[in-house]
C-alpha cells in the first residue's frame, strides 16, 4: 500500500502564491485604495452650495415637518416578524423530536398571533380605521 504525503507548505511556488488568503486580502485592500484615490483625482470639482446640500425627495424639497413615523405600527409588524422567524427556526429544528415540542411551538405561534390580532382589532374599533401604510 502506498502512503500519501502532503506537500511541504514552507516553499510556496509562484503559482500557489496567488491562492494565499492574506495576500488576496492585502491586494484587494490595496486595489480599493488605489481606485478611491484615482476616482477622487478624476472626479469633477464642484462648489458646495446650500441647494446641493439640501435634502430632497423625487426632485422636490422635502418638508421635514410632514414626515411622521408611526412607531406603534412598526413594532406590531416587527413583533409579527420576530414571532414567525423564531418559531419557524424552532419548528424546523424540532421535527426530529417526539411530537410534544412541535405541538408546543405551534401553540405558542397561535397564542401570540391571537393576542396580536386582538390588539389590531381593538385599534381598528377605537380609531375607526386601520392605519396601515
Amino acid at each position: 500500500m502506498q502512503s500519501l504525503t502532503l506537500p511541504d507548505r514552507g516553499n510556496l511556488m509562484a503559482g500557489e502564491l496567488g491562492f494565499s488568503i492574506p495576500l488576496i486580502f492585502v491586494l484587494s485592500i490595496l486595489l480599493g485604495v488605489i481606485l478611491y484615490i484615482f476616482g477622487s483625482i478624476i472626479a469633477p470639482k464642484v462648489k458646495k452650495k446650500p441647494e446641493k446640500l439640501a435634502p430632497y425627495a423625487c426632485g422636490e424639497d422635502l418638508p421635514a415637518e410632514k414626515l411622521q413615523v408611526n412607531a406603534e405600527e412598526f413594532f406590531i409588524y416587527a413583533t409579527y416578524f420576530l414571532i414567525f422567524d423564531v418559531v419557524a427556526f424552532m419548528l424546523a429544528t424540532s421535527f426530529g423530536e417526539p411530537g410534544f415540542f412541535p405541538v408546543l411551538f405551534i401553540a405558542v405561534i397561535l397564542v401570540a398571533s391571537v393576542v396580536l390580532f386582538s390588539v389590531r382589532v381593538r385599534r381598528v374599533e377605537k380609531d375607526g380605521f386601520d392605519q396601515v401604510g
